[in-house]
């Protein structure tokens, strides 16, 4: 019998240790976020993070950063597009994102801290019954967002007029390498672009450095860029 209640609690022991070792679920926030938002998607407690895209120089060409409650919402987002010369920053005042600066009303959300609105560009966003953003609408656009079981976002289709702009990945085989993605970008049907990501991870499955290299299809010969990514994530 003693040998039994041993084995029992081994097997126990090393059930409890197989699930622990098994990556977080991305919520119907974070990924909702970063799919429209253009970042890479964070699993478990975060408290902030860093993403610093950088080039073959070594200049830094976009970054994102944000601080996240313990209930998983965004109390702050930044975005900085160095090329395009363009950012934001919002923060959270009930159910709006205000521009930290002019404190104008931004984002609108919906339910605990989803989006739900953006009020100056007219357009307003569709959730499924998990909570994830799965459409979103506005006079002359159109736009669908699609995740995998885990909920990593595999991109969107956003339809404006006559032309239809696809961005589509195809994450990492291993469920704790979801950012080893590949994806392809098409625009009405015919391929434009094509991305490959392959990064190192923390202890929650989340990316701490990759290395991404974007091909250009659209000139002769196609174009390759080389990018790095340095993030940097507290956890609670």
């Amino acid at each position: 019998m003693k040998k039994i209640i041993i084995l029992s609690a081994l097997v126990a022991t090393l059930a409890g240790c197989d699930k622990s070792d098994e990556p977080l679920s991305y919520t119907p926030e974070m990924a909702s976020f970063s799919n429209e938002f253009d970042f890479d998607p964070l699993r478990g407690p975060v408290k902030d993070f860093s993403q610093t895209l950088m080039n073959e120089k070594g200049e830094v060409v976009k970054r994102v950063s944000g601080t996240v409650s313990k209930e998983g919402c965004f109390d702050t987002l930044e975005f900085h597009d160095l090329e395009a010369n363009s950012g934001a920053s919002l923060v959270l005042d009930a159910n709006y994102y205000r521009d930290a600066l002019s404190q104008e009303r931004r984002v609108k959300l919906q339910g605990k801290c989803q989006l739900a609105e953006l009020p100056a560009a007219a357009i307003t966003y569709e959730t499924d019954d998990n909570g994830f953003v799965v459409a979103a609408s506005g006079k002359d656009v159109s736009v669908k967002y699609t995740y995998d079981a885990e909920g990593y976002p595999l991109g969107k289709t956003t339809s404006a007029k006559k032309s239809t702009l696809a961005v589509l990945a195809k994450a990492g085989a291993d469920i704790r390498k979801k950012l080893d993605y590949t994806a392809v970008s098409t625009l009405n049907g015919k391929e434009i672009a094509q991305a490959k990501q392959s990064c190192e991870y923390d202890g929650h499955f989340n990316p701490v450095a990759c290395e991404l290299n974007v091909i250009d299809d659209s000139v002769a010969p196609p174009a390759t860029t080389h990018y790095s990514i340095k993030n940097s994530i507290d956890y609670y």
